[in-house]
């Protein structure tokens, strides 16, 4: 049996789906280096020193955005563009998981 088809990908700009990839690019490597999850610090050494490159590309999809007059960040459109290509389990890598009682 055949997985689910996804929900189609909303009709973004070049710049939007630019913004919204390197964007997630950015929150995969946060998630990697996020110290309240398993992992070891050479993954997170990895990481970090990646994330540099990535936030500069996130920096300038916006700035081209902004250069061709798309001051507006359109949020129900974006948002639902991260959730078509799972955002929201990619964000939540980054947050600090609830606590667990023992």
């Amino acid at each position: 049996m055949l997985p689910p088809e996804l929900p189609p990908l909303p009709a973004l700009t070049r710049a939007e789906g630019e913004l919204i990839d390197r964007y997630l690019d950015v929150v995969d490597l946060l998630g990697r280096i996020n110290p309240a999850h398993h992992g070891d610090t050479y993954r997170g050494l990895r990481a970090a020193q990646a994330l540099v490159a990535k936030a500069a590309e996130l920096r300038d999809a916006l700035t081209l955005m902004h250069q061709r007059g798309e001051t507006e960040l359109h949020a129900a459109t974006l948002a639902r563009a991260l959730r078509v290509l799972d955002g929201e389990r990619r964000t939540a890598r980054v947050t600090v998981p609830p606590h667990v009682g023992s």
